[in-house]
C-alpha cells in the first residue's frame, strides 16, 4: 500500500498493469454503487435513516525528472512537467477501454507505476440512481439529503479544460481535463437532452440545425441494418429505441420505443462494435444548444465532431447550395466568452479541412474552377441573433473587416467548444438563402433545394468521417494541447 503524496486519498495500490489498475478501479466503483442503491431501496421502503456514502475512484502518477517523457510529437499520454498527478474516476464499465488507454500511455511513456485508490470525492446519488422510487413523495427530499451526497456545484466546473486552475488547485496536478462528478454531471444531462443513454454515443459526432439532415440520416441507417456486411450493428433513435442488423452479433437485441415527442436536442446513433460509428445531434437553432451539447458531449472524448448545416451567403458570387468550408470565425454568439475569451484564436484543423475538401470533390463529382465556384473557404460569422440582416447596416462593417463569407448561428460556438475540449472539429455549410443580395428561399425553391442539396451534404459528411476514421492517431493536434495540458486525451 502507498501513502503520503496524494493528499487524503486512501488505500492507494501501486500498479504496473493496465489491466489490473482498471480492475482495481471497477471494484471501487461498483461496491461503492451497489451499496448505495441498495441503501436507497431501504430508504424508499422506510428501512434507511443513517447516513450512506460511497467514493470516487483515484488514478494518480509520480513522475521524477528522470522520469519524465518530453517528445515532441505527444500530444497527450505524458504529463508536460514532473510531479505528483491525480484525478477521480467514473462509470469504469462506459469508460473501459479509454481508461485502459490513457493508463497504458502513462505506464509506456514513464516507466513508473500508476496508483489506485479510494477518493475524498463522494458520488452523488443522483449519478448513481437512474429512478426513483413512488414511495419517495416531495416530503422526503430533505431526508433525503441527510442520508444521501448530492451534486455538489463548488467542485464541479471546468477551470482545468478552460486553464485557469494554474496554481489554484491543492494537490496533485490535474491529470483529466474533467473530474469524475464533472463527467456524471453530463452524463445525467445526456440522457436528459437526447432522450439516449451515454452508451450509445459514437466517436465520431455530427451536429446539424435542421430536422431535414435527421430524416436523411434515418434513412440512411436502414439502408445500413438491411446490408449485412454493413459494418454498423445497431441505430438508435430516442426513446431509447435500438433496431439492429439482421445479422448482428447476439448481444445486440431489439429493444425500447421511440418517444412520443421529441427532447431538446435529439440524439440519432450509427453504432459500430468498436464504438467508431456516427453519431448525429439535431442542435436546433441557435448558439445556446450548441453550447449545451458540446458541454455535455465533450466528457465521451470523441475523436471528432462536424457542424453540417445551413447558412446565409454573403457573397454575390454565390449560389444557393454552394458549400462553405469554414477556416476562421467570428465569435459574435457570445456564449463562451467568459471560458474561452474571444482574444483567443479557435484554428482550423488541417487533417479535418482537408478530409472535408475532399469529400465534397468525391460526392458531388466536381472538380478544379466547377469546384472552387460551388465551394469557397472561408470565415463564418457565428450570431446569437436570428434576426441580424434587421441590423445589417450596424454589422456591415464586422462583416466586411472579417472577410465572414457566411453567417450562422451554430458553428463557431461548435468549433470554439472543440478547441476548448480539445475535440477537433470541422464546419462544413450550405448556402440556403442570401438575404443580403435580397435572395430568399421561396416555399418551392425551398423544397427543390433541400430535396438536391440535404442527402448529398450529409453524404460528404459521413464520406469524412469514414476517412478520419482511418486518421485517428493523427487527429489529436498538438495545437489543441496548453503548456501544462493534463495527460489524459
Amino acid at each position: 500500500m502507498v501513502s503520503g503524496v496524494h493528499g487524503s486519498v486512501r488505500d492507494l495500490f501501486e500498479f504496473t498493469d493496465a489491466d489490473r489498475a482498471l480492475a482495481r478501479i471497477k471494484d471501487i466503483y461498483t461496491t461503492g454503487a451497489e451499496a448505495v442503491r441498495e441503501a436507497f431501496t431501504r430508504f424508499g421502503n422506510g428501512q434507511q435513516s443513517s447516513p450512506v456514502r460511497a467514493y470516487y475512484p483515484y488514478l494518480g502518477i509520480e513522475v521524477p525528472p528522470e522520469k519524465l517523457h518530453v517528445e515532441s510529437t505527444l500530444s497527450y499520454g505524458a504529463p508536460r512537467d514532473p510531479g505528483i498527478y491525480g484525478t477521480t474516476l467514473t462509470r469504469p464499465d462506459l469508460f473501459e477501454q479509454y481508461y485502459r488507454e490513457q493508463i497504458e500511455l502513462l505506464l509506456k511513456n514513464h516507466d513508473v507505476p500508476v496508483v489506485v485508490g479510494v477518493s475524498d470525492r463522494p458520488i452523488p446519488l443522483p449519478f448513481l440512481v437512474e429512478t426513483a422510487t413512488d414511495n419517495i413523495g416531495p416530503t422526503d427530499i430533505r431526508q433525503l439529503q441527510l442520508v444521501f451526497d448530492m451534486p455538489d456545484l463548488a467542485r464541479t466546473d471546468d477551470d482545468i479544460a478552460n486553464g485557469v486552475h494554474y496554481g489554484i488547485t491543492e494537490g496533485p496536478k490535474p491529470l483529466s481535463l474533467f473530474s469524475g462528478e464533472r463527467v456524471d454531471y453530463s452524463l445525467a444531462r445526456l440522457r436528459h437532452y437526447t432522450a439516449t443513454l451515454p452508451e450509445h454515443f459514437q466517436k465520431f459526432v455530427l451536429f446539424t440545425n435542421y430536422q431535414r439532415y435527421v430524416d436523411e440520416f434515418i434513412e440512411f441507417a436502414k439502408l445500413q441494418l438491411e446490408d449485412p456486411k454493413s459494418p454498423y450493428v445497431a441505430f438508435v433513435e430516442p426513446g431509447p429505441k435500438v433496431h439492429v442488423r439482421k445479422n448482428a452479433p447476439k448481444a445486440w437485441q431489439e429493444s425500447g420505443e421511440a418517444v412520443k415527442q421529441l427532447p431538446q436536442m435529439p440524439s440519432y446513433h450509427l453504432i459500430r462494435e468498436d464504438g467508431l460509428g456516427v453519431t448525429l445531434v439535431n442542435i436546433g437553432v441557435g448558439p445556446s444548444n450548441a453550447k449545451t451539447a458540446t458541454d455535455h458531449i465533450a466528457v465521451m472524448r470523441p475523436h471528432c465532431w462536424l457542424m453540417l448545416g445551413h447558412c446565409a451567403g454573403l457573397r454575390r458570387s454565390q449560389l444557393l447550395g454552394d458549400y462553405v468550408l469554414a477556416h476562421g470565425y467570428v465569435r459574435d454568439d457570445h456564449v463562451l466568452d467568459s471560458d474561452l475569451p474571444l482574444w483567443i484564436p479557435v484554428p482550423p484543423i488541417a487533417e479535418v479541412q482537408v478530409a472535408l475538401a475532399n469529400s465534397v470533390t468525391k460526392i458531388t463529382g466536381l472538380k478544379g474552377r466547377e469546384m472552387k465556384a460551388r465551394m469557397r473557404t472561408g470565415t463564418v460569422a457565428t450570431t446569437d441573433n436570428r434576426n441580424w440582416e434587421l441590423r445589417y447596416s450596424e454589422l456591415f462593417v464586422r462583416l466586411n473587416q472579417s472577410r465572414a463569407i457566411a453567417v450562422d448561428m451554430e458553428s463557431a460556438t461548435i468549433a470554439a467548444n472543440g478547441f476548448r475540449f480539445r475535440v477537433p472539429y470541422g464546419t462544413l455549410l450550405c448556402v440556403s438563402d442570401k438575404p443580403v443580395h435580397g435572395e430568399l428561399k421561396l416555399p418551392g425553391m425551398a423544397n427543390n433545394f433541400y430535396r438536391q442539396r440535404i442527402g448529398q451534404h450529409l453524404q460528404v459528411g459521413l464520406d469524412t468521417i469514414d476517412t478520419l476514421r482511418n486518421e485517428v492517431n493523427q487527429l489529436h493536434s498538438r495545437k489543441l494541447r496548453s503548456l501544462d495540458e493534463p495527460a489524459f486525451r
